[in-house]
C-alpha cells in the first residue's frame, strides 16, 4: 500500500502551507480539499493565496461522495474539531490513515472516539511561522512534521507509510518514538509563546528577545514541566531550552495564531492551552499563577469581542 489519495480539511494557515505544497506534487484529484459549499463559494470568488501566489485547490464538500482517502489530515481550530469529524465521514476509510495538525494532547482521542484509534498517527507540527491575513498567507519557515505512535517504541508500518508519503513529497519530518513527550513539549511551547504573545501584543521578536514577555513566557512553560512530572512525561529544562531553539529560527515578525486570532476578533485557544494546564493545575494540586493570569487577561480581551 502506498499514500495516493489525500484529504485535508481547514484553510487556516497550515491547512493553506500544507494544502498548497501538496497541491503542486500531487496528481490531479490526489488531493482533496474538504470545505461546505458556502465556503467553497467564497474561496472560489476570492481565491486564496500562499506567498502571493493563487492557490488551485480541488475542493469537494462534506456530502459529496467519494472513496476514502488513503490519508486524512485535520488542520482546523480546535472549537471546529467536532464539525470538521463530522464533515469527514464521507472521506474515511477502514484503511484510512489519520493525522491531525491541532494544538494541545487532546485532538487525536476525539477524532479516535469517532474513527477509531488503530489509523491514527500521532503528529506535531512545529516551527512554522504561517501568517493568515483574510485570505492570504506568508510564511518564510515550512518547519516540520513530528509523526510517530502514541506509546513509546518502535516504528509501525503505518508510520513508516507516512514517512515514505512526506518524504516523496518533500515535507520536513522526523519520526519520534516518544510521540507523548513531543506533544507535551508542543503545548509547553504554546502555552508559553502563544499566550504571552497575544497578551503582550507583540510578535515572535517580542519574545525572542530579552525583557518582560520572554520572561513570562519562559515561566508559564515551567508550569508545564512541572505538571509533567504529575503526569508521568517529565519534561525537563534541556526540553525548554529545545524549544526555545525552535522559537529562535522563527521569523521575528511572525506571530502565532492565538495572536491572529484575537486581531482577528476571533476567538481563541486559551481552553487549549491555559485552560488545560489550569484543569491539570487543580487535579494534582500544583499552583499555575502565570497561566492564570493569562488565561485572565485573554478572556478578558475575547469580552471585547
Amino acid at each position: 500500500m502506498s499514500i495516493r489519495t489525500v484529504s485535508i480539511i481547514g484553510l487556516g494557515a497550515l491547512g493553506i502551507l500544507f494544502g498548497r505544497h501538496l497541491s503542486d506534487r500531487m496528481p490531479p484529484g490526489g488531493l482533496r480539499v474538504i470545505a461546505d459549499r458556502d465556503r467553497i463559494r467564497r474561496y472560489e470568488q476570492e481565491h486564496i493565496y500562499c506567498n502571493g501566489e493563487p492557490c488551485h485547490f480541488h475542493m469537494v464538500s462534506p456530502e459529496a461522495a467519494a472513496e476514502p482517502a488513503d490519508l486524512v489530515i485535520f488542520a482546523v481550530k480546535y472549537n471546529d474539531l467536532p464539525d470538521a469529524i463530522e464533515a469527514m465521514k464521507n472521506q474515511v476509510g477502514e484503511r484510512t490513515i489519520i493525522l491531525s495538525l491541532l494544538n494541545g494532547i487532546s485532538s487525536e482521542a476525539m477524532i479516535g472516539r469517532v474513527f477509531g484509534m488503530d489509523n491514527i498517527v500521532y503528529c506535531v507540527a512545529q516551527g512554522m511561522d504561517a501568517v493568515k491575513a483574510g485570505n492570504k498567507m506568508t510564511y518564510e519557515n515550512m518547519g516540520m512534521l513530528c509523526i510517530g505512535e502514541q506509546e513509546p517504541g518502535e516504528v509501525s508500518s503505518k508510520v513508516r507509510l507516512v514517512a515514505d508519503f512526506l518524504e516523496q513529497m518533500e515535507i520536513p519530518y522526523e519520526v519520534d518514538t516518544d510521540m507523548k513527550k513531543r506533544m507535551w513539549g508542543k503545548l509547553m511551547l504554546n502555552v508559553g509563546v502563544n499566550q504571552t504573545v497575544a497578551v503582550y501584543e507583540s510578535d515572535y521578536g517580542g519574545i525572542q528577545r530579552e525583557g518582560p514577555a520572554r520572561d513570562t513566557m519562559i515561566a508559564a512553560m515551567r508550569e508545564v514541566i512541572e505538571l509533567s512530572a504529575k503526569e508521568g512525561i517529565s519534561l525537563t529544562e534541556e526540553d525548554l531550552s529545545y524549544w526555545l531553539k525552535i522559537l529562535s529560527r522563527l521569523n521575528p515578525e511572525g506571530k502565532p495564531s492565538m495572536r491572529q486570532d484575537l486581531e482577528a476578533g476571533r476567538y481563541s485557544e486559551v481552553e487549549l492551552f491555559a485552560g488545560t494546564v489550569l484543569g491539570l493545575g487543580q487535579k494534582h494540586g500544583v499552583p499555575t499563577p502565570v497561566n492564570q493570569a493569562l488565561y485572565e487577561k485573554i478572556k478578558l480581551i475575547e469580552s471585547r469581542f
